[in-house]
């Protein structure tokens, strides 16, 4: 951390941090095992949301379960997401009906609701103390073309799918959200947080009091399939299973490189701020919302828990960076969206990475007898719990595991290995469209307040 001497004081709080805000008061993890068992019913590879949760299923009906951990448990974005929580289906239902039909169409999108309800009587049932909230989220417009498109499609889901979405004209904006740079948005009052890095220690404590071995620091180098069994060699040994879970999202490797060439790496970077002085927070998020906007290089914020400090993140580079990079052009977008904070200091700067797919869907399902699900496309904190534990289920040979994602084909693309050569050359396209479209918004008000 020497190169902080090279940072502007302006821009950093005093004692500054690399590392995820959700982390600060959470003591260290050490109840966990050292070595692997040799044998086990279910091994399952990586310790997020997925893994977990597929682990408390698991061990839960009878099976003995090892969850094997490259880092610490919850060293990815399990503990390092911004803690919003939704119902994580990007595809409309108009597109997903072309694509697989009306029916399945309006199953899968099921699917993102009936993981936000799940959550909520998970943690509720588990007793995880980690701030759950149905906040709701305002999705803001960006511009006024977005404004009437996100209305449309508001209108639209709440006729054909019952979803509820409240629209918010920029007249009425300030009472949710303490910014004049949006031209309105979208309220949908069910979406939720948490803390997430609580959230997932509750998880991982419910785990090893169900018997579950966790293993950390135990990375998984080869999996063999031997007749009805896999040899799995880690860093620690061998652990013969009998059935395999590969829940390792946006830190997927070669290690099964079948998944590796379906899901995209990309790295998501986030800031909290300093304290605000008291007031501030009630002028910049009067409801306590979530909040997104509808840039293509998404921006997505909130209240901390306690109202004290905003965490605010998104992409902020065409290539990966660090958090040293980032925190400042986190802070500047920030400024723009809430020029009353000019002045408001970093305390955490961090990133992680999320898993993106080619159709924008999270996939489930089994390849050469391994079982997987991955690609939340950076709105997993539900959908990878909900997976995780129908994984379990399937596993366990239960019914009810059965989901609308199961048997869809999960796509690739030629010449793609699981490293995305075509990222920095996307996201610039991308992030220049939003800013030619953020300066011609600009201009606009602009030259009303000059009429007027």
């Amino acid at each position: 951390m020497s190169s902080k001497r090279n940072l502007n004081s302006a821009q950093w709080g005093h004692g500054w941090k690399d590392t995820s805000y959700w982390l600060d008061d959470l003591p260290a993890f050490t109840d966990v095992a050292k070595q692997p068992p040799t044998h086990v019913d279910v091994a399952i590879v990586g310790s997020g949301y997925t893994g977990l949760n597929a682990a408390l299923q698991s061990i839960r009906g009878g099976r003995s379960t090892a969850v094997l951990e490259a880092g610490s448990p919850g060293f990815g974005c399990s503990t390092r997401n911004g803690g919003q929580v939704s119902t994580s289906i990007k595809p409309s239902l108009e597109s997903l009906s072309q694509k697989f039909g009306v029916e399945r169409g309006r199953a899968i999108r099921k699917e993102g609701e009936t993981a936000l309800d799940w959550i909520e009587d998970l943690v509720t049932s588990e007793n995880i103390d980690c701030n759950f909230l149905r906040s709701g989220c305002y999705h803001a417009a960006h511009t006024q073309k977005h404004y009437e498109k996100i209305v449309r499609d508001a209108e639209k889901v709440s006729r054909t799918e019952g979803i509820e979405a409240h629209v918010i004209s920029r007249s009425n904006q300030l009472k949710e959200l303490g910014s004049d740079t949006y031209h309105g948005g979208v309220l949908f009052p069910r979406h939720a947080s948490l803390n997430p890095a609580k959230y997932h220690r509750g998880l991982l404590n419910r785990v090893l009091e169900s018997g579950a071995s966790v293993i950390g620091e135990c990375s998984v180098i080869d999996i063999e399939k031997e007749r009805n069994s896999f040899i799995l060699t880690t860093t620690r040994g061998k652990v013969r299973a009998r059935d395999v879970i590969v829940a390792t999202n946006g830190y997927t490797t070669k290690l099964v490189p079948w998944l590796q060439r379906r899901v995209i790496p990309i790295g998501s970077y986030i800031i909290a701020t300093e304290p605000l002085e008291p007031g501030v927070m009630d002028l910049v998020f009067p409801t306590n919302r979530i909040a997104s906007d509808t840039c293509k290089v998404v921006y997505y914020y909130r209240p901390s828990p306690d109202r004290t400090r905003i965490l605010f993140g998104g992409r902020v580079s065409a290539t990966e960076t660090n958090p040293m990079v980032s925190g400042p052009k986190l802070l500047q977008d920030m400024f723009r969206i809430f020029p009353q904070l000019q002045g408001t200091k970093i305390s955490h700067s961090w990133t992680g990475t999320v898993a993106y797919t080619f159709d924008e869907m999270a996939h489930i399902g089994r390849h050469d007898g391994l079982y997987y699900a991955m690609g939340y496309c950076g709105s997993g904190v539900s959908m990878a719990s909900y997976l995780g534990m129908r994984l379990g289920q399937k596993v366990l040979g239960l019914p009810e595991g059965k989901t609308a994602f199961d048997a869809l084909p999960f796509p690739t693309r030629p010449l793609y290995n699981g490293k995305p050569w075509f990222l920095p050359a996307v996201v610039s396209w991308y992030r220049w469209c939003d800013q030619q479209q953020i300066g011609q918004a600009k201009n606009m008000r602009n030259r009303k307040s000059f009429l007027a």
